[in-house]
């Protein structure tokens, strides 16, 4: 976080609850009459907007106005990631239906394709 956004949380910012990845959920301390109060996170490590599970993504477009409690869970909603593109974890294909394969995976050549020719 930069000098600016601290200065800027101090002065305005109330806190509105932590995340499980200990994202800090603000919101401002006045708002002016027929406004809405501005509403922001401070990321814990690296600013990356993946890292924001998605009841506290409602409350931050405000899709809901109020923020969402700890014990809000379902037993069909699966844990929340990040994104992991560029990891060894991120999602591959199919070593047939894709143009970059699991580096893991040896690519097959298609020796049946015939390009379309007019």
């Amino acid at each position: 976080m930069d000098l600016g956004t601290f200065i800027y949380t101090w002065w305005n910012g109330q806190l509105v609850g932590n995340d499980e990845f200990g994202n800090r959920y603000f919101q401002t301390k006045r708002v002016k009459k027929y406004a809405q109060p501005k509403r922001w996170v401070l990321y814990k490590g690296k600013p990356e907007a993946s890292k924001v599970p998605a009841i506290w993504h409602g409350w931050l477009h405000y899709t809901a106005d109020e923020p969402p409690s700890e014990d809000l869970s379902y037993p069909w909603m699966k844990k929340h990631l990040p994104n992991l593109t560029g990891t060894p974890l991120a999602h591959r294909p199919d070593k047939n239906s894709h143009l970059y394969p699991s580096p893991h995976l040896k690519q097959k050549s298609t020796l049946d394709y015939v390009p379309w020719k007019p």
